[in-house]
């Protein structure tokens, strides 16, 4: 009996894996864990509450507000985005270094902090994630003009004329490009006013590499192999890391010299192979008389303030923040 080659079946097998929660298999299917790839215990000292809110349901997205305790009852809070990272591939506002670091920002900057979830490459590649960040912030413009909003987010609590946008890494590029998006003073958002944005290791790629990636550790948290392989499975079809959601010094993305733009602040992982893109990121921008701010914590790690809340580098970090916004509150 003769068998022809197409008649054997031939399993599907692993042809990519990011840190063991996600498994991509030749024949298109996906495997995600539901746990985080490390074991890092929460740190909940009751200085802030939290709760879960569902922002889209079109994708079943939910997002995670926090609010400090200890609070002054007549004033209003300003409001405080947290974008978790991953490469667009992996985390989630659930995830116990993100909840940890979430707490930590409610207490410390005295801000309701918005933790929203995005959709995940590969099965949702750019600009995905993108729009799902412009959504979490339109729905706090709904909860703006609503009649009963959550009760987190009346107009005696949260001071919607005082929002700061932030994300970590892949947070931090959806950050970078809702502050594009969005430009400056726009009405779109009304009554909510962005006032700033900061963002944390910004997660910027392009074909060109920079010293800092072909020079780093191979052994970093965030090493070579794994940016190419986060780009790879949430890259848009058909395009390359020069996309304009990916880099914004591409050909094809749009000069930002001449845009409006709202301040910025940069903090960059000395230590972080994506350091490179960041620092030029800040320095095009002050080249062109854009307010941006650049902090530099030298010898840190990717995600250095996420893993150790408590360490004398993230302490500093959290000060950075603080007199940014209350600089730019006004």
């Amino acid at each position: 009996m003769t068998v022809s080659a197409s008649s054997i079946s031939i399993p599907p097998y692993e042809v990519d894996e990011c840190r063991g929660v996600l498994r991509v298999y030749s024949d298109g299917s996906i495997w995600r864990s539901s746990e985080p790839p490390f074991n890092v215990p929460v740190d909940d000292d009751g200085s802030a509450l939290w709760k879960d809110v569902l922002f889209h349901p079109v994708h079943n997205l939910q997002l995670r507000i926090y609010k400090p305790t200890a609070s002054t009852p007549s004033a209003k809070l300003p409001i405080f985005y947290f974008i978790h990272g991953g490469g667009y591939c992996i985390g989630s506002r659930a995830w116990p270094n993100i909840h940890n670091y979430c707490l930590r920002l409610a207490s410390e900057l005295e801000a309701v902090v918005i933790s929203p979830d995005y959709r995940l490459a590969p099965e949702n590649k750019l600009p995905a994630a993108i729009e799902d960040g412009f959504m979490a912030v339109k729905w706090l413009q709904a909860q703006a003009l609503a009649e009963n909003p959550d009760p987190w987010l009346t107009h005696d609590a949260a001071d919607f004329s005082k929002v700061f946008v932030s994300g970590d890494s892949a947070g931090g590029n959806i950050a970078h490009n809702l502050a594009v998006q969005l430009g400056a003073g726009l009405p779109d958002l009304a009554p909510v006013q962005v006032k700033g944005y900061v963002l944390f290791e910004p997660f910027f790629g392009g074909t060109v590499r920079t010293r800092s990636e072909a020079e780093g550790p191979k052994d970093a948290i965030l090493n070579l192999d794994l940016i190419d392989r986060f780009w790879r499975l949430s890259t848009p079809i058909g395009a390359t890391t020069d996309h304009p959601l990916i880099n914004p010094f591409g050909l094809a993305s749009p000069s930002l010299e001449h845009m409006k733009l709202d301040p910025i602040l940069v903090l960059v992982a000395g230590s972080d192979l994506l350091k490179d893109r960041q620092e030029e990121y800040a320095q095009r921008l002050k080249k062109w008389r854009k307010k941006v701010e650049y902090a530099e914590f030298e010898g840190q790690q990717h995600c250095f303030f996420t893993i150790n809340t408590s360490s004398e580098p993230a302490r500093s970090l959290m000060k950075i923040i603080k007199r940014f916004i209350t600089e730019n509150s006004n």
